[in-house]
């Protein structure tokens, strides 16, 4: 799998509460959640993100509370995938139990600048800076995790696997 866009910068410690605002938590739906995504970190940015594009931030992305909305806003706002030195371990895993592929990788974290096209290969973790012509080594996706994003989050390939059944 072939992850392709424009790539947005934000710091360390991005915490659930700046992905989507406590404020907002009162709806579960995806398409509002995505009209407030990152808000607190960048009040413009739910207007200037396009399909495609990719976050990418310093450590411990996604701290904060266990919510699954902070993915979700990402997801339904048609961010790509987040690249990062590191994830805080839950936003992990929600990251991948609804479909959002994420990468760790110091060096891309510190050398990717704002608006860099940039390519991530899923399979290989290789990740190619377009613009500046590099490219940075992430830890690749094992691949279940592939299986869980390819099929949209974890509550879909569980349909598809008692479907299947």
């Amino acid at each position: 799998m072939l992850i392709k866009g424009r790539t947005w910068r934000f710091g360390a410690d991005i915490d659930t509460d700046a992905i989507i605002p406590a404020r907002y938590l009162n709806t579960s739906d995806p398409e509002e959640l995505a009209r407030h995504v990152m808000e607190d970190a960048d009040p413009g940015f739910p207007e200037k993100v396009k399909p495609g594009d990719i976050i990418v931030a310093d450590k411990n992305f996604g701290c904060g509370s266990s919510r699954e909305h902070a993915p979700i806003a990402i997801k339904a706002a048609g961010i790509g995938a987040v690249v990062a030195k590191s994830f805080a371990r839950i936003f992990y895993r929600n990251a991948f139990n609804i479909g959002l592929p994420i990468f760790e990788s110091s060096e891309a974290a510190e050398k990717i600048r704002e608006g860099d096209e940039i390519e991530i290969d899923a399979d290989s973790g290789l990740i190619r800076n377009l613009t500046r012509n590099e490219q940075y080594q992430a830890k690749p996706i094992p691949p279940f995790m592939q299986e869980l994003i390819n099929a949209g989050g974890l509550v879909e390939w569980t349909r598809r696997k008692i479907k299947a059944a």
